[in-house]
């Protein structure tokens, strides 16, 4: 996730062995409006953006629902910081449905990310969503905690941006501490810290193939042990945030 790349929900229904959910994924039903601006950031109001908006807050407890809109307000901040042009909805879609693959709903054995990232196109596929934009929303959220998202335009790298800033730290030389503060009030971390990790946790326990890690981590835990990585639980609690 940017600076996060350094990683119980209520199910409506259960997962298939093949992670793919068995009910149709388009919303329709209306959705709760979302406050017009905060932070000087406008949430996007279109109609896929209500219906994805929908499907993050059914699918997630209310602490996830509520990162996922922060990721969006810090991700925006940030590209606003950098003079960055950016398509504010796939901006919105990927970050509103970045953590699908946490939920009971869509987790599985793939990584979140991907799980995540598969549960997003098939929702935008069954609305008659672009190719092309799909494939941009998918990017930002199966890359969202790699490095290598921070690489691909903005779209995708500003949803590492956001979640990272949530989730670790806000780069206050981008983002300032009021912003930050209305960002917080308008969509509060609800004990972010302490259910995200028990959240992570169960999706491991339930999944463990889901926490794979790359070869060169495995190479450096066998060849390199006087190397010693800062655990990202550490980074998580540490986090300058008052809960």
């Amino acid at each position: 996730m940017g600076a996060l790349a350094l990683g119980m929900s209520m199910p409506s229904e259960t997962p298939t062995p093949s992670g793919r959910d068995p009910q149709p994924l388009a919303i329709e039903s209306a959705v709760e409006r979302l406050p017009s601006v905060v932070a000087g950031v406008r949430l996007v109001d279109s109609e896929i953006a209500r219906a994805a908006t929908e499907l993050c807050r059914s699918s997630s407890p209310p602490y996830l629902f509520n990162h996922a809109v922060r990721t969006f307000l810090f991700g925006s901040l940030v590209g606003r910081a950098l003079g960055q042009k950016v398509d504010e909805e796939l901006l919105y879609l990927a970050c509103i449905l970045h953590d699908l693959g946490l939920t009971d709903r869509f987790q599985g054995d793939n990584p979140f990310e991907i799980q995540g990232a598969e549960a997003a196109r098939r929702f935008l596929e069954a609305h008659d969503y672009a190719k092309d934009r799909i494939g941009t929303v998918w990017d930002g959220i199966a890359m969202h905690a790699s490095p290598i998202g921070s690489f691909k335009q903005a779209e995708i790298a500003l949803v590492g941006e956001g979640a990272g800033a949530d989730v670790i730290a806000p780069d206050f030389s981008k983002i300032r501490k009021a912003d930050v503060e209305a960002v917080i009030t308008a969509f509060p971390r609800l004990r972010f810290k302490d259910a995200f990790l028990r959240t992570c946790a169960d999706v491991v326990r339930n999944h463990p193939r889901s926490a794979s890690s790359s070869f060169m981590r495995d190479i450096r835990d066998r060849y390199v042990p006087e190397f010693h990585p800062r655990n990202f639980c550490d980074r998580i609690v540490e986090a300058p945030f008052l809960e």
